[in-house]
């Protein structure tokens, strides 16, 4: 796509004015921001960086959820030919550190006290940090740190900028060409210190048009922006798709109110990564625990037949017209409100991405009438590499290459992608680089996967990941703990075997589902640790292992890989201490050297392992948290194809 960021922001202002581009709920009532609205507001704040000083092609770091003024300040760096750097908001304010001193960042845009507060904390360590700007002022009356000022201040400025360089704004966006760079946004840094990802606004928006093009996106959609900006998945469906297509995008009042934002929206393009679908699943089964007999027996029923013929219809596959009234009949009395409550009444298309989700996790929104589908991409590929089409959608694959794309895999069986949304390298760091990036134009991807005889892609593990246990048989911890996490009790879990003789597993339940499990047959608890070392909560996660075990004995390749032994967590994973990342990707090493004498307990045929954790509290606070683990074991199943 031949342009950039803000000349697609000035032909949208051009073309429809007081057509809605941005929304954002504030004190319950939603304000709207048009795109003649929005065009004018990223003048005044171009304006008042220029006036600041901010050159062609330095960083502005930005941080905040998704707000209208934050988008605007991307907006307008990107007018000056500066690059925006998203970082993640709930990140700790040593997490900054990095990404600043690395991008020699000077000006930052934050959106409250909260991120003001993080970055004075660690700007002794970021002396180049010169400006911040906060776009809410409450709490911050009394600040009066050097540098520190209101957004609204930098709006002024922005005007006066105007006045006395007429025409500077237009000539700036004008110089600005496709192949310049457009943002940078940083790895989740599961082994060492994130990368800096370099993107042009070629390359994001050839994808983002790209994207487009493959789902018959249009200028009527409705997007609900409510994951971090920092990850380049929210960051494309929100920023990059909603220039190229100019749709209506949402942003919610807060975190907390996310879930019935997005009944008040209805979406009708909807992203979310696996965890998120997970979480609303478990609500539902929640709120059916609770439910009477009959709204049970009426869910269980029609749940039944939605699992048998609910995909087969989503693919535009025949049914008999038993089933079809049947099935409209479910669609009357449990699939549409089920719809209905959580959000996705007005869906047309649905994805998840960011790692793989479990496929009974898949087929369950399917089979209620929601065109969930995969999609396969990343940080460094601009998110779309492969996509699934409408009516092909497998649980087992991620799509199809779309427009622009080229596969290969490698004789060591890792995916290589060739493509136009690739990214221009890493920031500094050109041995990185060299890594993933081939002489003749290839991404080294770091997944294991192939191309099935339909053309689609089928990932098995990140190739890292993938092993084999001690007798040859294949090893892919994600699959494993995918299919675990499809149970509303488990939230995270964590499966080793690599070069071992069995596969053992650590599992953190759900707090929400199982504490609601034992409120219903009277269990008391106190916390997180003291729930999860009940007995019944062990017996209720055995329960979800042994089928676990038993669907993978009916898989010829992992029926080698079925669990053994686990324990419960005494503690929930937390990015905060070091045990994922903020994407809530498991930091699988830093897991295994942090937990090791749980690892040598449950291989050292131990029944039960004392242990005791370092953690961080919400508020900032250290702590630690100690319990004794019991060690569960398990049946292995005979593999059923080998019975057979």
């Amino acid at each position: 796509m031949q342009t950039t960021f803000p000349r697609l922001l000035l032909e949208h202002a051009k073309a429809r004015p007081d057509a809605p581009a941005l929304r954002e709920k504030e004190y319950g009532i939603w304000q709207t921001l048009s795109w003649s609205a929005l065009a004018t507001l990223v003048r005044r704040i171009a304006g008042g960086l220029a006036s600041a000083g901010l050159q062609r092609g330095q960083h502005v770091v930005v941080i905040g959820e998704n707000r209208p003024r934050l988008y605007a300040s991307m907006l307008a760096a990107q007018s000056l030919g500066a690059i925006p750097v998203p970082l993640y908001q709930d990140a700790a304010a040593a997490e900054f550190v990095f990404p600043i001193v690395n991008a020699e960042v000077a000006f930052a845009i934050v959106e409250d006290q909260e991120q003001v507060d993080k970055l004075l904390e660690i700007r002794p360590q970021c002396p180049g940090l010169a400006q911040i700007w906060y776009d809410d002022p409450r709490g911050l009356r009394n600040y009066s740190e050097a540098g520190l000022a209101s957004l609204d201040s930098l709006l002024a400025e922005g005007d006066a900028h105007a006045a006395a360089h007429p025409g500077s704004f237009d000539a700036a966006v004008a110089a600005v060409q496709p192949p310049d760079v457009a943002a940078m946004f940083f790895t989740s840094g599961t082994t060492g210190n994130p990368k800096g990802v370099v993107h042009t606004h070629f390359t994001l928006l050839d994808r983002a048009a790209a994207g487009a093009r493959f789902d018959k996106l249009t200028d009527k959609e409705e997007v609900l922006a409510y994951l971090p900006p920092a990850w380049i998945g929210q960051n494309i469906f929100s920023y990059a798709q909603w220039l190229a297509c100019g749709y209506v995008v949402n942003c919610p009042e807060s975190a907390a109110t996310a879930s019935i934002d997005l009944k008040e929206v209805g979406p009708t393009y909807y992203f979310a990564p696996p965890r998120v679908f997970e979480a609303l699943l478990t609500s539902v089964t929640i709120r059916m625990e609770d439910a009477g007999a009959i709204k049970k027996w009426l869910y269980k029923h029609f749940m039944a037949l939605a699992q048998r013929v609910g995909p087969a219809r989503m693919d535009g596959k025949a049914l008999s017209v038993g089933d079809r009234l049947h099935y409209a009949l479910g669609n009357l009395f449990v699939y549409g409100p089920l719809r209905n409550t959580l959000g996705f009444s007005r869906v047309r298309v649905a994805y998840t991405a960011g790692e793989a989700i479990g496929p009974d996790l898949f087929t369950f929104y399917r089979s209620i009438g929601i065109n969930l589908k995969q999609l396969y991409g990343s940080t460094e590929t601009a998110v779309f590499v492969c996509l699934q089409p409408d009516h092909e959608v497998k649980a087992d694959t991620v799509g199809v290459p779309i427009d622009g794309v080229e596969i290969r895999v490698d004789d060591r069986g890792e995916l290589l992608v060739r493509s136009q949304g690739l990214l221009k390298g890493y920031y500094k760091n050109e041995a990185a680089t060299r890594e993933v990036l081939t002489a003749d134009g290839w991404y080294r991807t770091g997944d294991a996967g192939f191309l099935d005889a339909t053309g689609h892609l089928k990932i098995i593990d990140r190739a890292k990941d993938v092993g084999r246990m001690a007798d040859g048989s294949m090893f892919a911890p994600k699959y494993i703990e995918n299919k675990l996490k499809f149970f509303p009790y488990i939230k995270e879990a964590v499966a080793f075997g690599d070069k071992r003789d069995k596969v053992c597993a650590f599992v953190n339940i759900d707090f929400e589902a199982v504490g609601n499990w034992a409120e219903r047959r009277n269990l008391p608890y106190a916390g997180y640790t003291d729930l999860a070392g009940k007995p019944e909560v062990l017996e209720l996660v055995r329960d979800c292992v042994a089928k676990v075990n038993a669907d993978l004995a009916a898989d010829e390749r992992l029926a080698g890989s079925q669990i053994s032994r686990f324990l419960i967590l005494h503690k929930e994973l937390d990015a905060d201490d070091g045990e994922m990342t903020r994407t809530r990707k498991v930091k699988r090493g830093a897991i295994s050297d942090k937990y090791q004498v749980l690892v040598d307990a449950l291989y050292g045929g131990k029944t039960e392992q004392f242990i005791e954790t370092a953690v961080r509290f919400e508020d900032g606070r250290s702590g630690s948290v100690s319990a004794t683990l019991p060690i569960v074991d398990l049946a292995v199943n005979t593999p059923l194809r080998a019975a057979a």
